[in-house]
């Protein structure tokens, strides 16, 4: 049986998944969502319908063989019969909203390789991963072989919503202290610029790049940001499946973050479950609970 071996990091680095506008820019030269969109989709769709990826070594080799490297190349000369990544990979749609209300609907494109085996993360879980990045004229602007851990809150948004789209791998412990993983998720990410870096340049990425990631994820652990006793993900309030945009007291903290959730000067952990039913407490029996609710008694 081949498994991938690594030394488990701890900590994350601060590289490419840095920041990330999810917004309309607002720079007057910047271009607005609604013409940037069409024209990022439109170039995606072109790559996809005119590039494949080397399925045949995945097809041919064991199932257990996780050696095999996602490599991408033309639709041209002797490879012009290869079956496209267009009519592979599976679309999902995010509408981001403007400044001024509006919503522009953009679509991230996926392609499943592996899909692996164990829990899938949520948007803002902790996530071990290898990946490349690419242009789409295949310039790599960045990538670790070996895997790190990231905070899916931090990365740039296309990376946040596609990766929990996989699932992580099984590991076990060797006796030089490294881990083998096996039956991990694996797989490639194409995502337009509004999900990306949009009109900010990053090093070797212009402005307004649809970009690629090859990736794999080998685990991933849930994540309570501000250590109240909630997992972030279910500090999702308002239950859109994005637990970033809810900040119960306004505060301009999200509850993920805010370790007093109602800005009631008792931290969360100190009124959310303390009979420990599983059942978020509601002192005066308003239906909203006491972590959320200012006037509890």
């Amino acid at each position: 049986m081949i498994l991938k071996k690594y030394f488990f990091i701890i900590g994350s680095i601060f590289v490419l998944f840095s920041s990330c506008k999810d917004d309309e820019d607002t720079q007057e030269s910047v271009i607005p969502l609604e013409t940037q969109t069409p024209i990022d989709d439109e170039a995606l769709v072109a790559y996809l319908k005119s590039h494949f990826y080397n399925y045949e070594d995945f097809e041919d080799a064991p199932e257990d063989d996780y050696d095999v490297e996602i490599k991408l190349d033309s639709l041209i000369g002797d490879n012009s019969s290869k079956t496209s990544l267009w009519e592979q990979v599976e679309t999902k749609t995010i509408d981001l909203e403007k400044q001024d209300g509006n919503v522009v609907v953009t679509k991230l494109y996926i392609l499943k390789i592996r899909e692996g085996v164990k829990d899938k993360p949520s948007i803002v879980d902790s996530t071990f991963v290898s990946y490349q990045g690419t242009l789409l004229n295949g310039t790599v602007f960045d990538g670790r072989s070996n895997p790190v851990w990231f905070d899916l809150s931090n990365v740039i948004r296309g990376f946040r919503e596609a990766i929990p789209l996989f699932s992580g791998g099984s590991y076990s412990i060797q006796e030089d202290g490294t881990y083998s993983f096996k039956d991990y998720g694996q797989g490639i990410i194409f995502l337009p610029s509004s999900l990306g870096y949009y009109s900010s340049s990053q090093n070797l990425i212009p402005s307004y790049s649809p970009l690629v990631f090859t990736i794999s994820l080998y685990t991933s652990n849930p994540a309570d940001h501000d250590s109240d006793g909630i997992l972030s993900i279910d500090e999702d309030v308002d239950g859109d499946g994005n637990p970033l945009n809810d900040d119960s007291d306004a505060d301009n903290t999200p509850n993920m973050y805010d370790d007093d959730d109602d800005g009631d000067g008792v931290k969360t952990i100190d009124e959310y479950d303390l009979n420990k039913d599983g059942i978020p407490d509601d002192s005066d029996s308003d239906g909203i609970p006491n972590h959320l609710d200012g006037d509890s008694a």
